[in-house]
């Protein structure tokens, strides 16, 4: 069965970085698309940006666009999130997602078929 475990969050200062990663197991990603949410307490889950595993082609919400790049390595089955210069409004648990349905998921749309338990990334100013 898929697994999606995602690991790096915590705690981190205005302006530094930080990169969370997703290991994805139990099936050949080829083709899929590998996407990164988040949500914050009392709001929606929140597309941050997507990732094509065959390609690498990529795509992100315009308001991370350059401050959050997704990349993926697929000899070790990980995605990633590197995270640059983070506010405090980038506080939430950061989602990992996986789904073979590359067109339907690339604008954004929350409809994977698999999903990681999360990790908190709480900013402080």
């Amino acid at each position: 069965q898929v697994q999606l475990v995602e690991s790096g969050g915590g705690l981190v200062q205005a302006g530094d970085s930080l990169r969370l990663s997703c290991a994805a197991s139990g099936r050949d990603f080829y083709g899929y698309a590998m996407g990164w949410f988040r949500q914050a307490p009392g709001k929606e889950r929140e597309f941050v940006a997507v990732i094509s595993w065959s390609s690498g082609a990529t795509n992100y919400a315009e308001s991370m666009r350059g401050r959050f790049t997704i990349s993926r390595d697929t000899t070790k089955n990980t995605v990633y999130l590197q995270m640059s210069s983070p506010r405090p409004e980038d506080t939430a648990v950061y989602y990992c997602a996986a789904d073979a349905r590359v067109s339907r998921v690339w604008s954004g749309k929350p409809e994977y078929d698999y999903w990681g338990q999360g990790t908190q990334v709480t900013v402080s100013s």
